[in-house]
């Protein structure tokens, strides 16, 4: 079965309420069996708009993605990210 990734892309407006967020969102994926690939680190814009803060997480599938993304532990993070930062959010399915 192909692995579950979900890709942020996010400039932090608000870096107090973004580590709020970042601990929670921690707690989430260690319930839920996130693996973190990338979090942060050096980045460089090689084509198109580059973000700041970026974050690949791996799960075993689609589904298990689309269930941490879902769960009301990570939709808590989430109201607390929203108001923090801007910007984009994807799952993928890998191959």
């Amino acid at each position: 079965m192909p692995k579950g990734y979900m890709i942020v892309r996010m400039t932090v407006t608000d870096p107090d309420a973004y580590k709020r967020y970042a601990a929670m969102a921690s707690e989430a994926m260690r319930l839920y069996g996130a693996t973190p690939l990338v979090r942060g680190g050096r980045q460089e814009a090689v084509e198109g708009e580059a973000r700041p803060r970026n974050v690949v997480l791996e799960f075993e599938s689609y589904e298990a993605a689309r269930t941490y993304y879902f769960s009301p532990e990570y939709q808590a993070a989430v109201a607390v990210r929203s108001p923090a930062g801007i910007g984009e959010v994807v799952l993928v399915e890998g191959v």
